[in-house]
């Protein structure tokens, strides 16, 4: 029915065959992520394991006790005397990471909305992967413990990390419109929360052999992802001949339609154009960052992301201390929030969709979550129950964080407002996403700080006033 489309370009037979569906796309943006939040969740689910590693008590060994004073303790290449100290350190640095991340996204937005986004996407995770191997693992071989080496080395991963996600929020954009967009993107976000499931499974699978070990699984397995995506992935539908979703109002049709007899019309009418298509302008910073929505949603993801990054980070330390549960045990139980959070970004957006509108999902859902908070606080010591209550906090945390940072994103990237610029969905994630981290990161230290002076249930309370 198609041959003539079929004869006149070989790479189009391709597309057909492997993107009529959605599937593809999904799955190989989605990998991208995974492989990133992966990583990043082996530093939360190995913190027990390096705070000991950080102290003299790494040195009670067989029975016997060391009581070193803080001068030996550096001498023995331990850098705190306690736990405590180590936590705060711990507390810190994920603040020092989320900053650093927060900047670059506001530079990695701008720099994917100009150059091939392919090309900036491998470079963050390869780069990534060799950075966390040098911080986790390397270090760990050599028996070489350093605090402003360790600060250094998370400066540069939040720095390569910030490039991923503005490039893999733009490269969907390209391929879907926004009738959909919110199952779609709903759907497709939850890699950060399969990311973190998989992180946890494989740092709890080696943590025996020692935390190093599982920063060197993650570290390989990401490096190995960019390398993929370097030879492989399609960033837009002009790359292979077809019609690019351009504004919101022109992509109410699913770009890869099954009807192939309109597909094949699109794609002769562009052979047929002598002069190529010109290329839009990319929109500037400022200019992006005074467009409507972004600025309320940018403050709103602050507090929200706040929130849900303090579970990513203290949540297997949080549950391996409070309730004595073994570090293995803690990780793998942590995994019940990211799986409420998966469901919860897919059933938002599909029902943002329906109704035409997000704001009142959102709103709804983390009016939900302050009870959600209360309940979970009042956990008992039972890992059923801890469990469930997890799943739920999940739902109504990390389902609007999943949908402010995909789908508003790629809606406030396609507005009407560009007119004529339509290089702006990058720069705007960034611009989201970016203000996001600065909250998540001042939080941090403030999770660490409120736990060692008033104890976790002041830290539930400071949780529920940011969602509120």
């Amino acid at each position: 029915q198609c041959g003539k489309c079929f004869s006149a370009n070989s790479s189009l037979l391709a597309h057909l065959s492997n993107h009529t569906g959605e599937k593809p796309l999904l799955c190989s943006q989605c990998g991208n992520y995974v492989l990133l939040h992966s990583s990043r969740k082996t530093f939360s689910n190995v913190k027990v394991s390096i705070s000991a590693q950080w102290t003299p008590s790494a040195l009670q060994q067989n029975g016997s006790t060391s009581s070193l004073s803080p001068g030996e303790t550096w001498e023995e290449n331990k850098l705190f005397a306690d736990v405590g100290e180590a936590t705060l350190f711990l507390g810190a640095l994920d603040s020092i990471f989320l900053f650093s991340y927060a900047m670059g996204l506001y530079i990695s937005g701008v720099i994917g909305d100009r150059f091939n986004l392919r090309y900036v996407l491998s470079f963050g995770l390869c780069g990534s992967a060799v950075t966390e191997f040098v911080f986790g693992t390397l270090t760990e071989w050599l028996h070489f413990y350093n605090m402003y080496f360790y600060c250094i080395l998370w400066v540069i991963n939040g720095l390569l990390q910030s490039t991923v996600w503005p490039c893999v929020v733009a490269i969907m954009g390209n391929w879907f419109g926004k009738s959909g967009r919110g199952f779609i993107f709903g759907l497709w976000s939850a890699c950060a929360s399969v990311g973190n499931i998989l992180g946890a499974f494989l740092a709890s699978s080696v943590l025996k052999y020692g935390y190093e070990y599982a920063f060197l699984v993650t570290s390989v397995v990401q490096f190995a992802g960019g390398v993929v995506v370097f030879f492989g992935l399609l960033t837009s539908p002009k790359e292979i001949g077809l019609r690019s979703v351009t504004r919101d109002s022109d992509s109410q049709r699913p770009l890869m339609s099954d009807d192939e007899d309109e597909l094949c019309d699109d794609y002769s009418i562009q052979q047929r154009d002598e002069e190529p298509e010109p290329q839009p302008k990319a929109i500037g910073f400022l200019q992006a960052f005074c467009l409507p929505g972004v600025i309320p949603y940018s403050l709103a993801y602050a507090c929200l992301k706040l929130v849900n990054y303090s579970f990513f980070f203290w949540l297997p330390f949080y549950l391996s201390n409070n309730f004595g549960w073994k570090e293995v045990e803690a990780d793998r139980l942590s995994v019940w929030y990211d799986v409420g959070g998966i469901v919860g970004g897919t059933v938002q957006g599909l029902i943002s969709d329906v109704l035409g509108k997000r704001a009142p999902v959102l709103a709804i859902s983390l009016l939900l979550a302050m009870g959600a908070l209360v309940g979970y606080s009042h956990s008992p010591n039972n890992q059923l129950v801890n469990g469930a209550l997890l799943a739920a906090t999940g739902f109504l945390i990390g389902g609007p964080s999943n949908i402010i940072s995909s789908a508003i994103s790629a809606d406030l990237g396609r507005q009407e407002a560009l007119q004529n610029s339509q290089e702006a969905l990058a720069t705007v994630t960034g611009i989201v996403d970016g203000t996001g981290s600065i909250g998540a990161a001042g939080g941090q230290y403030l999770v660490s700080l409120i736990e060692s002076k008033l104890g976790w249930m002041c830290v539930f309370y400071f949780f529920i006033i940011m969602v509120g």
